[in-house]
């Protein structure tokens, strides 16, 4: 963290603090919608599928504002707008207004993402790998502190969760509007509309195509938000075995996230680390596929956290060198609006198969199969070689 500048690090510590308040309420509103208000696990999924949609679908429109007006209006947009969305969260008790809460938070993140994300890009220049393995790490350790801040609340109600996690928010608001350095976007200024720049994107065949590869990788993350937590409680009836999920991910990215990245970098290209990432995303799912109980669900949490370290620093990477810094908000917006609709589709699909058997089997197929559509992506003549400096002794991708 020291190695780099002000800016960045500052992005880092708005991320932990942001990661801290999220999970300390996420991981158990599954637990809340379909037990304390009863409703169906396929409900469960459209609500939170709804927060993903409103979020990763506005992505677009947050990233080309971010590129426009600059990035910390639009990071202290989606701080305010999820202040107001968990504490609407946790007055609710009616369906409607549960979506409506969602949407709020979801497009709270639609704001801060991918402004925070480019902001990034930009400070880090020719370091992006190694800025987004540390933004992991804090991202992850957001993952580890909040479950476990979120569990000692539940003993008092989960609506006292709802506003500490809106109150957080609202400090943190407070407080990068002070500390956080105005950065001009690439777009500042610029005489062209919206539309021309999404135009520009539909036209990066290579961009569209390796989004649209990756989409699976985002419905197996998801899962420990929805199919986990949901076989820890079949397995043992607690919401311990929540935390214990939510630890085990975090304490690996946050102690092994910039270490396996400096391994992998030595050895691999960014094309393999994807390619090799999602497989291992795919296979996290055959202990549950095999065998049930809670020793399955954390063998097949680790080895899918073990998958997302693997990808996510050269994935984001990735997503810059394919688009350049001028649009670096709208691309990273592009990018997980097509997430966004993946996530959706996949959480009424995976919430099904929840009610009526097990997906795992499903999910695992899923990230074969994207690891094998990057592969022949980047293999094809699409596809632009890597910089000089990213080079290493191995062949290919695969």
């Amino acid at each position: 963290m020291r190695t780099f500048n002000r800016p960045i690090r500052l992005l880092l510590v708005n991320q932990l603090t942001i990661n801290i308040g999220f999970y300390m309420l996420m991981p158990y509103l599954a637990t809340y919608l379909t037990g304390r208000l009863g409703l169906a696990v396929w409900l469960t999924g459209l609500i939170l599928g709804v927060r993903n949609l409103s979020q990763q679908g506005l992505f677009l429109l947050g990233g080309s504002l971010a590129d426009r007006l600059g990035y910390k209006p639009l990071i202290l947009a989606g701080l305010l707008l999820r202040t107001a969305g968990f504490a609407l969260l946790g007055l609710a008790s009616s369906v409607p207004v549960l979506l409506v809460a969602s949407a709020l938070t979801g497009l709270a993140g639609a704001c801060f993402n991918p402004a925070a994300r480019a902001h990034l890009a930009q400070e880090a220049g020719e370091r992006k790998v190694e800025a987004f393995a540390a933004f992991n790490v804090f991202y992850q350790s957001g993952i580890l502190i909040g479950p476990i801040v979120g569990l000692l609340l539940q003993g008092l109600a989960f609506r006292v969760t709802c506003l500490v996690a809106a109150g957080l928010f609202a400090v943190l608001a407070l407080a990068q509007a002070r500390a956080l350095p105005a950065r001009p976007g690439g777009r500042a200024g610029a005489a062209s509309g919206m539309l021309r720049d999404w135009r520009g994107v539909l036209a990066n065949r290579a961009f569209l195509l390796f989004s649209l590869a990756m989409i699976g990788s985002y419905v197996l993350g998801f899962q420990v938000y929805l199919g986990l937590p949901i076989e820890v409680r079949r397995a043992t009836g607690s919401e311990l075995g929540v935390t214990l999920l939510f630890a085990l991910s975090g304490s690996m990215a946050a102690f092994g996230q910039v270490r396996l990245t400096g391994w992998i970098k030595k050895r691999w290209t960014p094309e393999q680390a994807i390619v090799r990432g999602l497989w291992l995303m795919g296979a996290a799912f055959l202990p549950l596929a095999l065998a049930g109980g809670l020793g399955s669900v954390l063998v097949t949490t680790a080895l899918l956290t073990l998958g997302t370290m693997t990808v996510y620093p050269f994935e984001m990477a990735t997503i810059a060198r394919l688009g350049g810094d001028e649009l670096a908000g709208t691309y990273y917006g592009f990018y997980n609006t097509l997430s966004g609709l993946g996530i959706a589709a996949g959480n009424l699909a995976t919430g099904a198969a929840m009610d009526t058997g097990r997906p795992w089997w499903m999910l695992a197929v899923l990230g074969w199969a994207c690891g094998a559509a990057v592969l022949l992506l980047t293999r094809s003549a699409r596809w632009p070689a890597c910089p000089k400096e990213q080079a290493v002794k191995s062949s290919g991708p695969g």
